[in-house]
């Protein structure tokens, strides 16, 4: 659940400034999935996408729907590479529904991380580094905004096939 007491009467939006307000809200986002998940993450953060709050909305996404997408852009493969990952274990079983791709280096520069669900959710954090964020269960503006700014970064980061192997 969310935490209520930071949220705007007026407004769906919900500031977030500790860990755990950002799995919870990770996990509320996830929950609302219907069809598509975009996750852009430095390194498969595992305090966020290795928990079963969220895997377990993941799998349910992914087994209810043919249509179903769940994409995931790293900028640093290598933690979740080397490191035992139940979302990684998840997407090797499910390779036609989950697709990870490693960032293109050239926009590496770019710190932020968020999941965007179904166009319309989104939990946004401008550095990855840190927990500051927002998390919006219903703005669909905002939500295709940064699904823009992802898929532009997809279609920049073709994945590669060693890797993939590796990892999937």
């Amino acid at each position: 659940m969310l935490p209520q007491h930071r949220q705007d009467e007026t407004s769906t939006r919900t500031i977030l400034t500790t860990r755990e307000e950002v799995q919870a809200a990770t996990a509320a986002v996830a929950a609302t999935a219907k069809r598509l998940m975009a996750i852009y993450t430095g390194d498969l953060e595992p305090a966020l996408y290795d928990q079963p709050r969220f895997i377990e909305p993941v799998k349910r996404l992914v087994l209810a729907s043919g249509f179903a997408r769940v994409r995931v852009l790293l900028a640093d493969p290598t933690r979740a590479m080397y490191e035992s990952s139940k979302f990684i274990a998840l997407a090797r079983r499910i390779t036609s529904y989950i697709e990870i791709r490693h960032l293109n280096p050239r926009l590496r520069s770019e710190t932020p991380a968020f999941l965007i669900s179904d166009d319309r959710a989104i939990v946004y954090r401008l550095q990855a580094a840190r927990w500051d964020g927002i998390c919006d269960l219903n703005d669909p503006a905002v939500a295709r905004l940064y699904l823009n700014i992802f898929d532009e970064a997809w279609a920049a980061s073709a994945p590669d096939a060693e890797t993939r192997q590796q990892h999937l």
